[in-house]
């Protein structure tokens, strides 16, 4: 297979995996979980219902205070954008029968969210005697776009599962996700790259540059990591999605647009400062130093100059949509940068037609997903000398990694 083909192939299936996993149409969809208990149903019916007399059993739950009868307020240990504890207005309609329990719960207002984001959800919860205890049935309904947030909530639901499982037995809830774990990342990490293998050829070449694509993946993920740390989120991970790379995900949404646009830029932005010393590094070893630095310098610089183009789902595009309030300064500023990196393709070579078939997937991609979830409140606006330091952040970038390209192409090929 030759290499355009591999990365034809390869960007189709991300393509594919993407609108899968947030922009599949795939409506109103129920999760159905059911977990049988060794307590009767009174004794569960006090910790899984919002108006039991137990139902801050969970670690994430600080506090559930009773409003009115069918009106709860809890507090949770997740933090708002401004770090404070979120809060969620519950409406619960509870009824009993004989043998049954069972309570339906909506969200009617959440104190970092905008009411738009609950509409459609409703969970509903039953208990039922049965041999040996008592079978909990959870069901959550919801609408949803993309399978991503379906999967997420059904891990999260059978934590709570295993977490109330746990409290029963040692009156204790904390549950470890499996998925968070150091040990699992570095595994999926290992996955990726050997999914990746076969797009670079079953060869030792081929293992390396998937292997320094993982490496150039990592380091663009720290650099996210890095700038949420700055900000002040007291948990920062990072998760592996095979074939699609990694995803760094912060401790609370966002407080401003400043730091918007700095968590999105960082990912290049730290690795943009290997640029300089690798360069130096290259040429104080001279030309015994090998191939293997250059290589690593062209994936470094393409993947992190593909990362800012000023698509709506790169991270370029969230740069300029933070710096540019205006639809004309926004529109220009994503052609000059688009202009810049073709011309960084045009300079080492790549033929027009495929710049313009690249240009065209990428288009493609940035209109996949539609909107993220909307805050309850505005995010702080940006000052000119936050936009002026965004702005020149991004120029940076753009410049240090296309140089990256360009002096790792000049001399791979002279």
């Amino acid at each position: 297979m030759s290499t355009s083909v591999s990365v034809i192939l390869l960007l189709a299936i991300n393509l594919g995996l993407i609108w899968l996993l947030i922009a599949a149409p795939v409506g109103r969809r129920t999760l159905h979980l059911t977990r049988i208990f060794k307590a009767p149903p009174p004794r569960l019916a006090a910790l899984v219902s919002p108006l039991g007399a137990e139902a801050d059993w969970h670690p994430s739950v600080v506090s559930s205070e009773r409003l009115s009868a069918g009106r709860v307020r809890q507090t949770f240990s997740h933090p708002d954008r401004r770090g404070n504890p979120i809060t969620r207005t519950l409406a619960v309609n509870e009824a009993a029968d004989a043998e049954n329990i069972a309570c339906e719960t909506r969200v009617i207002e959440d104190s970092a969210l905008d009411a738009a984001f609950w509409r459609n959800y409703v969970e509903r919860r039953t208990l039922r005697p049965v041999p040996g205890g008592t079978a909990l049935t959870v069901e959550q309904t919801d609408r949803y776009r993309g399978v991503a947030f379906l999967l997420f909530r059904y891990i999260q639901l059978r934590r709570e599962m295993a977490a109330l499982e746990q409290w029963l037995e040692t009156g204790s809830g904390e549950v470890r996700g499996v998925l968070e774990r150091p040990a699992t990342q570095a595994g999926l990490a290992v996955l990726s790259t050997l999914l990746l293998w076969p797009f670079f050829g079953l060869t030792a070449h081929g293992l390396l540059l998937s292997t320094l694509l993982t490496v150039v993946i990592v380091l663009h993920e720290l650099g996210h990591m890095a700038a949420y740390r700055t900000f002040g989120h007291q948990r920062v991970r990072m998760i592996f999605v095979p074939l699609l790379g990694g995803i760094a995900v912060g401790g609370r949404p966002y407080n401003s647009r400043f730091e918007v646009a700095v968590c999105a830029l960082m990912g290049a932005g730290m690795p943009a400062f290997l640029v300089p010393p690798l360069i130096a590094l290259h040429d104080a070893a001279g030309p015994s130093s090998g191939a293997v630095l250059l290589v690593f310098l062209l994936i470094l610089g393409a993947f992190n100059l593909l990362n800012l183009l000023p698509m709506h789902r790169f991270d370029g595009g969230q740069v300029l949509r933070q710096v540019f309030s205006s639809r004309l300064g926004l529109l220009s500023a994503s052609f000059l940068v688009t202009l810049a990196i073709l011309w960084v393709g045009w300079r080492i070579g790549l033929p027009v037609g495929l710049l313009i078939a690249g240009l065209a997937v990428f288009t493609v991609l940035s209109l996949i997903g539609g909107g993220g979830v909307k805050p309850r409140t505005a995010l702080d606006p940006m000052t000119a000398p936050q936009r002026l330091l965004a702005g020149f952040g991004l120029y940076a970038a753009i410049v240090l990694h296309g140089y990256a390209i360009i002096y790792a192409c000049d001399r791979l090929t002279g």
